[in-house]
């Protein structure tokens, strides 16, 4: 949990990312349309009916970035990152927190606002199996995301649903119940849009005053 801060430095550029369907956190579902996979070029429609749209401000894009057409192709791309950050995110909130009030790790000698945490002389020693960790988990979950980096950089394949691990039968969910599966999708992106407001808050804030939480 000690370590959920460190991914703070991605979060404020993820916040406008997820705001192409931003809502506030829980909200009811409008739309029932089926869950689908992330196709190379979603059209607006299918945007607009997305997982992620929801009350009280539906489609959500101040910028319009949806109407330019180098944009739109990327759509995929951008809701993908978003769930990560926001996976990232929820993760990282409540470690933020549990990590100062309860510290038994290395003695119970890390004894800091999180913030500064991962600078104490024990932690240096992890940070090469945290690092590990990490570009394990993301060479797994790119695998089965992404295209062929020597044809297509940065391209999510045609039939990758959007956040789907391939470990939690999110794709079978996707087919047997649409409706049931983007209602549960909807819930984690607002909840992770939510965590990522509220990782940003806490860091911000104790790189203003320096004190724990």
């Amino acid at each position: 949990a000690r370590d959920g801060h460190a991914g703070h430095r991605t979060m404020l550029a993820s916040i406008y990312v997820g705001a192409v369907a931003f809502s506030a956190p829980m909200a009811p579902v409008r739309h029932a349309s089926a869950a689908r996979a992330a196709p190379a070029m979603a059209t607006l429609a299918e945007i607009k009916a997305d997982s992620g749209v929801t009350a009280p401000l539906g489609y959500f894009d101040p910028l319009s970035l949806m109407t330019n057409p180098a944009q739109l192709e990327k759509y995929s791309l951008y809701k993908e990152s978003e769930i990560k950050h926001g996976r990232v995110a929820m993760l990282a909130a409540p470690g933020f927190l549990i990590a100062e009030k309860f510290h038994p790790l290395f003695g119970g000698n890390v004894d800091a606002p999180s913030i500064l945490a991962f600078q104490q002389t024990p932690l240096q020693t992890i940070w090469p199996i945290v690092l590990l960790v990490i570009g394990a988990i993301e060479g797994y979950s790119s695998v089965s995301t992404y295209k062929d980096p020597s044809t297509a950089a940065w391209s999510i394949k045609e039939d990758h649903l959007a956040g789907d691990l391939g470990m939690f039968g999110g794709a079978k969910q996707a087919k047997s119940n649409p409706a049931g599966y983007k209602a549960l999708a909807t819930k984690e992106i607002n909840n992770g849009r939510l965590a990522m407001m509220a990782i940003a808050g806490m860091v911000v804030q104790e790189l203003v005053f320096h004190v724990k939480l």
